[in-house]
């Protein structure tokens, strides 16, 4: 049946449409055109626009890993491109996987949906995949002639020099010991740590043209003349200088410091009798747990003694739940008075018990003696893990300030001394090895900007967290939970990553905890927000009531302004934080 409204059509898609008599005219309002000359973008006062902001991860970590985009492409299928994203900060993504104490995922939104990811066992799962496919990073751009000399080859020497060689330098490293790794070799047990996998990471930064001098001790065999003819110093020492007790019979044949006990196991020298013997660790640190689950593994009965109580603990709460498991015992809330010894040999330890008053420097409540409480230990070992401290000695006469036991440095890592440089635990006292990877690439870029301009002004680096080696295009506003939009995030529980209790613990130093496997791997990278990044995921093309979002190049998107009202419902509807509005004209 024919209409009797015979509408016009219009000339082109844009063209008005005129009617010649009210017959013509719809019966109900419709469209029988483009709406293209209604620009209705001119009622609008906001507008939409995409921004990528930084994820709370990659803002946490100190070492500057790119944690979003690297868990992004191993999410797409992609790990060698994952992993090419994470070696582009970070050349010890083996060590970091297994040893950092990752804050990244503490500050991680997914715990509010689940339980937070497994960053560090993503990153630890890429290393590992590397080494078994054998990929390799490429080499930098063409070398530069000048002279750079590193000393320490510990996180922060490794990554200052890694960098450097990426940026076309070819530094020497100078290591007082006769490996490359510093503390991540002398200090940190290979149950956390197997030397396979640092040694494979430190080949692949000599492979790109680091040199390492071995058997040279600042001080010693070498002297500031030979370092003062490089171009530019980078200082990365460490703290290997343990504290001391400071209470009366320390100096018994038996109580040693921590540092130098996990050193003489990692080297095989003798200890003389350790099996069957009670060992006391003083102290609550990192090099307390290593230490005492090292002597577990030496066949003594282990008992860690710290003066404050488990929570004001600075180890890792997962190390010290897994030294708990294997058998070694605590006792919190106790200070050494005195070490008791016959015959010059340490026999007890006689400590003072204490309790918890006005908070300290560091913010944790400060131990008080109980008067009239004391108690006694026997012990055979008394290993001292009360902290570690600066050797200032091989610095003393080149003029380098000391300042708290530690190098003084500048943000860009300047010294004050002519071509000197500092960082790692030497000037940051900070204590961890992604703290250490971090300060090390932020000295080499600070180096870099020297060696090319004669100055260190005009460098641009992030304040208060690591510097980045490769560009990043997110703003610096960091995504919380409460920017996320919820409705689409589905709560999925985090993986169970279990720790491996060997069943003959004596001389087992095999390493402990497993990391995950391919598929689990994938399956965790999957649940990744990509928090304040744009991952395509059409949810605002699909909810524009305009239909002024598009495709563009790249996976982006292209908002047709001409058209937007800026009614918002795009940047509310936006999962990840990566749309925003603002008023218009700004």
């Amino acid at each position: 049946m024919k209409s009797k409204h015979s509408m016009p059509k219009p000339a082109a898609p844009d063209a008005p449409i005129t009617f010649a008599s009210l017959a013509e005219m719809p019966p109900l309002p419709v469209s029988l055109g483009s709406t293209l000359n209604n620009k209705t973008g001119t009622w609008r006062y906001i507008r939409p626009f995409y921004e990528d902001r930084t994820p709370p991860c990659s803002y946490a970590c100190p070492a500057g890993n790119d944690v979003v985009h690297y868990i992004g492409a191993l999410r797409d299928g992609d790990p060698e491109a994952a992993w090419r994203i994470l070696v582009a900060e970070n050349p010890l993504p083996g060590v970091c996987g297994r040893v950092c104490p990752h804050p990244c995922e503490r500050e991680c939104n997914r715990r509010e949906f689940g339980g937070a990811i497994a960053i560090h066992a993503l990153e630890r799962f890429l290393a590992d995949e590397a080494a078994a496919h054998g990929w390799t990073i490429g080499a930098g751009p063409a070398r530069r002639p000048e002279r750079i000399a590193i000393v320490g080859s510990g996180p922060a020497g490794l990554s200052c020099a890694y960098h450097l060689a990426r940026l076309g330098y070819e530094p020497t490293v100078y290591e007082a010991e006769s490996q490359p790794g510093g503390l991540l070799r002398y200090g940190i047990p290979a149950y956390r740590l197997p030397k396979d996998v640092l040694d494979r990471e430190i080949a692949a930064i000599e492979r790109l043209g680091v040199r390492f001098a071995l058997n040279r001790r600042l001080g010693d065999n070498l002297a500031w003349p030979e370092l003062a003819a490089a171009d530019a110093v980078f200082l990365a020492t460490g703290q290997g200088a343990s504290r001391p007790l400071q209470v009366p019979g320390e100096g018994a044949a038996g109580v040693i410091a921590g540092l130098d006990f996990l050193r003489r196991v990692a080297t095989g020298k003798s200890l003389g009798t350790v099996a069957g013997s009670k060992a006391i660790v003083i102290g609550g640190g990192n090099t307390a747990i290593d230490a005492a689950r090292t002597a577990l593994r030496l066949g003594a009965s282990v008992t860690v003694v710290y003066r404050r109580t488990e929570a004001e603990m600075p180890a890792i709460a997962g190390e010290v739940a897994e030294a708990r498991a294997e058998g070694v015992a605590f006792r919190f809330l106790a200070a050494p008075a005195q070490v008791l010894a016959e015959g010059g040999q340490v026999r007890s330890v006689r400590f003072q018990e204490m309790r918890l008053g006005a908070p300290d420097a560091s913010g944790r409540a400060r131990p008080e003696p109980v008067p009239g409480h004391e108690f006694i230990l026997p012990a055979d070992w008394v290993i001292v893990a009360a902290g570690q401290e600066l050797d200032p000695a091989p610095l003393q006469g080149a003029g380098i300030p000391v300042e708290h036991g530690r190098i003084r440095a500048g943000e860009a890592a300047e010294t004050g001394v002519a071509r000197v440089f500092a960082g790692g635990d030497a000037a940051t006292g900070e204590g961890t090895v992604a703290q250490a990877i971090g300060s090390g690439k932020r000295a080499a870029l600070a180096i870099d900007h020297y060696l090319r301009t004669g100055s260190t002004e005009g460098l641009v680096l992030p304040q208060g967290r690591a510097a980045h080696a490769t560009p990043r295009n997110a703003a610096e506003a960091v995504v919380r939970p409460a920017d996320l939009n919820a409705d689409y995030i589905t709560p999925e529980p985090a993986p169970e990553l279990e720790a491996w209790a060997p069943p003959q613990m004596v001389g087992n130093f095999a390493e402990v905890n497993a990391g995950l496997a391919g598929q689990a791997a994938a399956r965790e990278a999957a649940r990744c927000i990509s928090c304040g990044t744009c991952i395509s995921c059409d949810t605002c093309l699909i909810f524009c009531p305009d239909v002024a979002i598009a495709h563009a190049e790249g996976g982006r998107y292209a908002i047709a302004y001409d058209y937007c009202k800026g009614c918002g419902i795009c940047a509310t509807e936006c999962p990840r934080s990566a749309l925003h509005m603002e008023e218009e004209g700004q």
